[in-house]
């Protein structure tokens, strides 16, 4: 079976933990996973059923504290067998992902040099204010599992090259225009 990156993001918080929809709402929000997977709140209940329909998780009714019970998912034996084979692929080879950045540099020609040093600079900032987010919620759950860790240290190395690499392309676009042209 082939699955999506949300599904097996889903899968693999239900093999940590029983989980009801609402609380993996909160777990990929505090975990930011929302920068590496598709997964919209709306969808969290379609793609729990569609992963009980396919035998790898299971629901049962749970009490909840307050209010009507809850359904709470747990990964199936065959969930954790198909999460362990794609998080032995998804370890052992660097993904090939689309992205938008790639795409507006195949088309910097069309662009004046004014407007792609503004988006660069747009780019630039947003980046170092989704960082920033990444810091401030890692450090607001401390102490984190390893791997929780490792997440929120990958995403923060990443990024900070990504700023690095706009720091100097931005610095070449600007070398390779007029100083009327480049401004700013």
């Amino acid at each position: 079976m082939v699955l999506t990156n949300a599904e097996l993001a889903i899968l693999s918080l239900t093999s940590e933990q029983p989980r009801h929809g609402y609380e993996i709402e909160q777990v990929i929000e505090a975990r930011g996973m929302r920068e590496w997977t598709e997964i919209g709140f709306s969808s969290i209940y379609y793609l729990l059923k569609k992963l009980e329909g396919a035998g790898l998780v299971v629901g049962r009714s749970a009490p909840a504290a307050r209010g009507p019970s809850r359904r709470v998912y747990r990964a199936t034996p065959a969930g954790r067998t198909e999460l362990r084979a794609e998080a032995l692929k998804a370890l052992a080879a660097p993904g090939r992902r689309a992205s938008e950045l790639q795409l507006g540099l195949a088309c910097f020609p069309l662009l004046t040099a004014d407007d792609a040093l503004e988006a660069l600079r747009q780019h630039r900032r947003e980046l170092r204010q989704r960082l920033e987010h990444v810091r401030q919620s890692r450090e607001a759950q401390q102490p984190l599992p390893y791997h929780v860790e490792a997440m929120f240290e990958h995403a923060l190395t990443m990024g900070g090259a990504e700023l690095e690499w706009l720091d100097r392309f931005i610095r070449k676009v600007r070398s390779r225009t007029g100083p009327a042209e480049s401004a700013g």
